[in-house]
């Protein structure tokens, strides 16, 4: 049995992998709009991995024997006003989210729920490669952004990402 406070923001952080999800779904449908097809692939490929990162806390929670809470997912308030916005604002998404897992790792730690712990590490180390993807992406548009040839290359680019299921075993 996992301790209360674990649970809740498990729960918690369920609904915010969904909510992820729905914001990267937006992000994708404003660079599909704006015809950057690569990236709008980018951030759908980016929309599977939250909800997949949703299910697999979910499954944690009932493999454990808990009570999975599902709320309301809340309609995306994120201001896009061109395309490097965007990524800024995926950054600043990824940080907070890293902060939210960590929350969970230190409640987990607190009561030394090493079980907790240990499923947790996959997503500690996960987020860092989040943070790092969403960093150098904004860092190739200020370096490219301006050049209709180079963003061309960049769509390209990251029109060539394929989805990739995690690896994590529970």
């Amino acid at each position: 049995m996992l301790d209360k406070k674990v649970v809740d923001l498990l729960n918690q952080q369920v609904n915010k992998e969904f909510y992820s999800a729905y914001l990267y779904l937006d992000f994708s449908n404003f660079y599909y709009d704006e015809g950057l097809e690569g990236f709008g692939n980018w951030y759908r490929i980016q929309a599977q991995e939250e909800r997949d990162h949703a299910m697999l806390m979910l499954q944690y929670l009932q493999n454990n024997g808990e009570k999975v809470v599902l709320e309301a997912i809340d309609r995306p308030s994120v201001e896009i006003t061109d395309a490097k916005s965007v990524l800024e604002a995926g950054l600043k998404h990824e940080q907070y989210v890293t902060g939210l897992i960590h929350t969970i790792y230190d409640a987990a730690y607190s009561v030394k729920d090493f079980r907790t712990m240990q499923f947790l590490d996959w997503f500690v180390k996960e987020q860092g490669e989040e943070e790092n993807n969403a960093e150098t992406l904004v860092k190739k548009f200020e370096l490219f952004g301006d050049d209709p040839k180079s963003l061309y290359m960049l769509d390209n680019e990251l029109g060539a990402r394929v989805y990739s299921a995690p690896s994590l075993v529970l």
